[in-house]
């Protein structure tokens, strides 16, 4: 979604007329200093572009060419001198080649279905909006902050609702920090099975041995909830050095499979609709998972130009998957205005104890899946940013002022095949 000229003066009025009723309300208060001294709106876009020979809607043979187009609006409000209200709303709009083969039989007629070509159907692009309000107060002595926020998304298939809170600390004269935060979300699918398996599906172009008979019923649970709960602890450790560690504890529940995903039995004959392979079921996952990710960061200030920052993060769960996840970014300050963010991430895990590639599983199993995400392998991003800040704020748009300017570029490879690219770009506006 672009966001028009019309979305941006709607939203730079709103704000405006938050900031006039919160001055109007601390016209006579005594003055101390704000959290947040005037409202800032942040306007984001990224583009992302993957291709691969993996897909998992076709059982974990063909093509994973995808792209996405997103664009955010985040509005933070100070609301009095103690508290700030953000409010984070986005549009994800999506085409993808291998999600188009839920129905591959849909579209071109002239199309000869496979699973390495896309069906023009309806199923081969969908739109993700979401909405998510956050609320922070802070103490008079700005030690103690408490949040409160919610969180709403849908898609075609798709609907979550969600909320949480949490509360941080500081002491020790504000170089050590301690965090809590918790989080609920409550989905419900509106399953899209692949069209083969519908009720009332007949093809007469149908080719195999003997009569196409999948091992499928469809799923009665449809909900999906999730609860989560993270402890985060921030220390200076000198002038230069500044370190965090923190640990997640995740719980889900629920319908965890996703039900347009085939999985292909090794065990049961082939069945075919031109070059298309009709699905013997569909994944199916354990109703429940406990994810830990436990991980820390470390940057050090070698000096006026140059900054280093890590990050290390451990993670296992109880489908069997381990993982480990390094980056490294080097911001380089060129002058007051810009600074470039060379950067290198490395990721590898093993896989899930349910993962099978194609005609591997057997209809014999209790779980199984073909999707790639949950099988070993391991996976480098290069990127490359830059940061223009205005210091003056001089560029404005209406009473707006440019504070920063972000532009991203990344490359990601997997070495099963999957490669990826995004560019993300972004802005801060402050008012006067």
């Amino acid at each position: 979604m672009q966001l028009t000229s019309s979305h941006l003066r709607s939203l730079i009025y709103i704000v405006v007329l938050f900031k006039t009723l919160t001055v109007f309300a601390q016209e006579d208060t005594s003055y101390k200093k704000r959290v947040l001294e005037t409202a800032e709106i942040d306007l984001l876009f990224s583009y992302y572009g993957q291709d691969g020979r993996n897909a998992a809607v076709t059982g974990g043979e063909g093509t994973e060419e995808l792209t996405d187009a997103t664009s955010t609006v985040v509005v933070r409000i100070p609301l009095g001198e103690d508290d700030i209200l953000t409010v984070d709303a986005g549009v994800s709009a999506y085409t993808s080649a291998s999600s188009s083969n839920v129905n591959p039989f849909d579209g071109d007629i002239n199309r000869n279905a496979s699973p390495f070509s896309a069906s023009t159907g309806a199923s081969r692009q969908d739109v993700l909006t979401y909405f998510n309000p956050t609320y922070s107060h802070s103490s008079d002595d700005r030690n103690s902050i408490v949040t409160a926020k919610a969180y709403v998304s849908s898609e075609y298939d798709y609907f979550s609702v969600g909320f949480g809170g949490g509360y941080t600390r500081l002491f020790n004269e504000k170089n050590t920090e301690l965090s809590i935060n918790g989080q609920v979300f409550f989905d419900t699918w509106n399953p899209q099975y692949p069209v083969e398996l519908r009720n009332g599906f007949f093809d007469s172009r149908i080719t195999g041995e003997g009569n196409y008979t999948p091992n499928f019923d469809p799923f009665n649970n449809e909900s999906r909830n999730s609860y989560s709960i993270s402890l985060g602890l921030s220390q200076i450790l000198s002038k230069k050095v500044q370190g965090s560690i923190f640990m997640d504890v995740v719980s889900q529940s629920g319908l965890l499979s996703t039900p347009f995903q085939r999985v292909y039995f090794g065990d049961r004959s082939n069945f075919f609709i031109e070059e298309f392979q009709l699905a013997d079921d569909i994944e199916r996952l354990p109703e429940t998972r406990l994810k830990i990710p436990i991980g820390g960061r470390l940057n050090y200030y070698i000096d006026d130009r140059f900054v280093l920052r890590t990050y290390y993060r451990f993670y296992n769960d109880d489908w069997g998957i381990t993982s480990h996840t390094a980056n490294i970014e080097i911001p380089i300050k060129l002058n007051d205005r810009f600074t470039l963010y060379p950067s290198y991430r490395y990721y590898t895990q093993t896989g899930a104890d349910y993962f099978y590639a194609k005609d591997a599983a057997l209809s014999t199993f209790d779980f199984y899946t073909s999707d790639y995400d949950l099988s070993p392998y391991n996976a480098h991003q290069y990127g490359m940013g830059i940061r223009y800040k205005d210091i003056f704020t001089s560029a404005k748009i209406f009473t707006f002022g440019l504070k920063t300017l972000d532009l991203r570029i990344n490359r990601y490879d997997r070495s099963d095949g999957l490669n990826a690219f995004i560019v993300s770009a972004g802005t801060t506006f402050v008012a006067d």
